[in-house]
């Protein structure tokens, strides 16, 4: 499938998008078919994401999810009515089979990109198997995560810069690294939703700067992302995860359409 996501005929970059975390079923096929029209007329190749649950909150009462099982079938739902391939985080070994039949990748969030045990037991489950860098790792350093899944079996990587850690509240973007990972071999992802979190608020509550979207996103392109993962959203206000750097789901087609000029003049 990695290959229908970077050969693809009109030669364009590939989507990652849709809501932070699974709400519920109707949502979910909204989302979907509205980005599964834009990016069809983009010829945009899509991945709809969706986490099944939230295991990295920063208060005990934050939103987590509607239950793991309904929210795979939810997942299953919008792969199977709308023909394009599912993402979802994993968070634990034991997790990786579980969400396996239910997804076409299983993405490996970014605190936890050095355990070994999540990496190998992704790997075996032979799906595309998506890591996000740390956002305390440099990224030369991701190879050796990359090298973790091809060593237990699996080649179907593709590797995701989401910002790195600067301060204690706020992430910044090396685009350096995003030309660097793809000298691995793998795809690169740029995540434009968790490079643009303002993390450790005093509220407990993550913030963000979603009027940044456009101009990371638009930087990424241009420096050669192979990929980009955008969350969003019909209303980021009433969001229950990560409201505060979502794209409202209105804008997302004006977006991509300046980012597809971007790689036209790029490629």
């Amino acid at each position: 499938m990695i290959d229908k996501l970077t050969n693809n005929p009109a030669n364009n970059f590939f989507l990652l998008a849709g809501p932070c975390v699974i709400e519920g079923e109707d949502m979910a096929l909204r989302i979907a078919e509205k980005v599964v029209n834009i990016t069809e007329k983009l010829q945009i190749p899509y991945v709809f994401k969706g986490s099944y649950r939230k295991a990295n909150r920063s208060r005990l009462d934050s939103f987590t999810g509607i239950g793991d099982e309904k929210a795979l079938h939810i997942l299953e739902k919008v792969r199977d009515t709308f023909g394009v391939p599912t993402v979802t985080d994993i968070h634990t070994a034991e997790e990786a089979a579980m969400a396996a039949p239910f997804v076409d990748v299983l993405q490996i969030p970014a605190f936890l990109c050095r355990q070994t045990d999540l990496l190998v037991a992704a790997a075996k489950t032979g799906k595309i198997v998506n890591i996000k860098k740390g956002q305390f790792l440099s990224p030369g350093a991701m190879q050796f995560a990359a090298d973790k899944v091809i060593e237990a079996g699996n080649n179907q990587v593709m590797l995701t810069e989401r910002g790195t850690t600067f301060g204690y509240q706020d992430l910044i973007v090396d685009y350096r690294g995003i030309p660097e990972m793809r000298t691995f071999g793998h795809p690169v992802i740029l995540d434009v939703t968790h490079s643009l979190q303002q993390p450790n608020q005093t509220t407990g509550v993550t913030g963000g700067m979603p009027q940044l979207i456009e101009t990371v996103a638009k930087a990424g392109i241009a420096v050669g992302a192979d990929g980009l993962f955008i969350e969003t959203h019909e209303n980021p206000a009433v969001a229950k995860s990560d409201g505060a750097n979502m794209l409202k789901l209105d804008l997302l087609e004006d977006l991509l359409v300046k980012l597809v000029r971007i790689r036209e003049a790029i490629v």
